[in-house]
């Protein structure tokens, strides 16, 4: 492998795993106004890693040349901007070697996470609400555009106008980036929720195409939410649900993909590769969120992967406590993602016919009818009851949509077997 390769690689490892602690720990010491400054910052050490690094001479510790690198570029754009030395006095005495902000705090009430603070503010009741999980997943996540896209269903150009005013509103505000009263950290609990939830899933199923699977970024979704569930804001059963949906779908990770990176279908995984110790916490989670009278989509998600896990097999899988399931989801947090679902789970309980019913109704909208997700599942269902061409029809359009090779593939072999 030639030097340059590995600086590459160095480099991109860097960004999966320093970058969101980057732009916390030095919005940390700027303000949020300076967001883009810091995030323009954190991308110039990036470029500049590729260039030093690639002569093969790493230093002992990348992140922390990263940090020294981006918090440099910051002082630098800031002393050209007129009217900064306040800020440059504030920050003087930061010691760029490190890259871990002063974690002692003051209160029981301090977040002591620089990341977990920076979601917080992502998440500030200035930004619009449509625009705080982009804002969040774009700044912190290291999601591109399109990723973002994918991922809520929309378009970059939405995305794109989205972020815009975000990144406006808080340049207009300068807000505050230490921990806010614990009345306001409750009131953005949902937004953070979704951040954590959207960086668990691409790491489940990755849309970046290169690897189906992104199993560092599943830890820290897993590793944050257990911090903001050890936080008196954070301490409430939604929490709690949604770790214990990450905790179970983590315990599958392992038998997810084949000896060359596939991805293997849940009816196809070995379940004696499971993590048992996943599922126990999982289970353990899934206890403490049922204290109080609170119920959320996490709840009700948290209980299907539950059903799946504790199933000794795909065919002994409790099929009807799975439709229950996805009933009250529909309810809790109506979604025709969720109906799609439940017709699935219609099928293996009832049979296609009967799914086919289920979605009768159902009008789809645009963006789901352009999704791989709609044209595989009609297509499944079809090919199940003998509706030969109707099926092809939906199979081709769900290969030409798929977002990454990997989930083609896996659906390739799907439809082809049903069918």
């Amino acid at each position: 492998m030639s030097d340059a390769t590995s600086a590459h690689e160095l480099v991109e490892h860097s960004f999966r795993h320093d970058y969101g602690r980057l732009v916390a720990v030095l919005v940390r010491r700027v303000g949020a106004q300076h967001l883009e400054l810091v995030e323009d910052a954190v991308q110039s050490s990036l470029m500049a890693a590729l260039t030093a690094w690639t002569s093969g001479h790493w230093p002992k510790e990348p992140n922390a040349w990263l940090f020294r690198a981006a918090y440099n570029r910051v002082v630098q754009d800031l002393r050209i901007e007129n009217g900064r030395h306040r800020i440059l006095h504030r920050i003087g005495e930061t010691n760029a070697d490190s890259m871990v902000a002063p974690n002692d705090p003051a209160s029981v009430d301090e977040i002591g996470d620089d990341l977990l603070r920076m979601l917080f503010v992502c998440c500030d009741d200035v930004v619009p609400w449509e625009s705080r999980v982009m804002l969040a997943l774009k700044t912190l996540c290291g999601f591109s555009t399109g990723e973002i896209a994918l991922r809520l269903f929309t378009s970059e150009a939405n995305v794109y106008k989205r972020l815009a005013r975000a990144r406006d509103r808080l340049r207009q505000s300068a807000l505050a980036v230490e921990t806010p009263p614990l009345h306001a950290l409750r009131s953005r609990l949902p937004a953070v929720h979704a951040v954590l939830y959207q960086l668990f899933n691409e790491g489940y199923l990755s849309f970046q195409g290169e690897q189906a699977i992104r199993r560092e970024l599943c830890d820290e979704a897993i590793r944050l939410s257990t911090l903001l569930a050890e936080h008196p804001a954070g301490a409430v059963p939604e929490t709690s649900a949604l770790l214990s949906l990450m905790h179970f779908h983590a315990a599958r990770l392992g038998a997810r993909t084949d000896a060359m990176g596939g991805l293997l279908l849940l009816e196809e995984q070995n379940r004696s590769v499971w993590d048992r110790d996943r599922i126990v916490a999982g289970m353990e989670w899934l206890r403490r969120s049922a204290n109080g009278a609170a119920f959320s989509r996490y709840h009700a998600e948290a209980g299907i992967a539950a059903v799946h896990c504790l199933a000794p097999s795909f065919a002994d899988t409790r099929w009807d406590e799975i439709i229950d399931l996805y009933t009250i989801l529909e309810r809790t947090a109506p979604s025709p993602l969720h109906t799609l679902n439940r017709a699935l789970a219609v099928a293996e309980s009832t049979g296609a016919l009967a799914a086919l019913e289920v979605l009768e109704g159902l009008a789809p909208p645009a963006w789901l009818v352009g999704s791989y997700l709609w044209d595989a599942v009609l297509s499944d269902l079809h090919a199940r009851v003998g509706n030969a061409i109707i099926a092809e029809q939906h199979r081709t359009r769900a290969l030409d949509s798929a977002p990454t090779e990997s989930v083609r593939v896996a659906l390739h072999r799907r439809l082809k077997t049903r069918g």
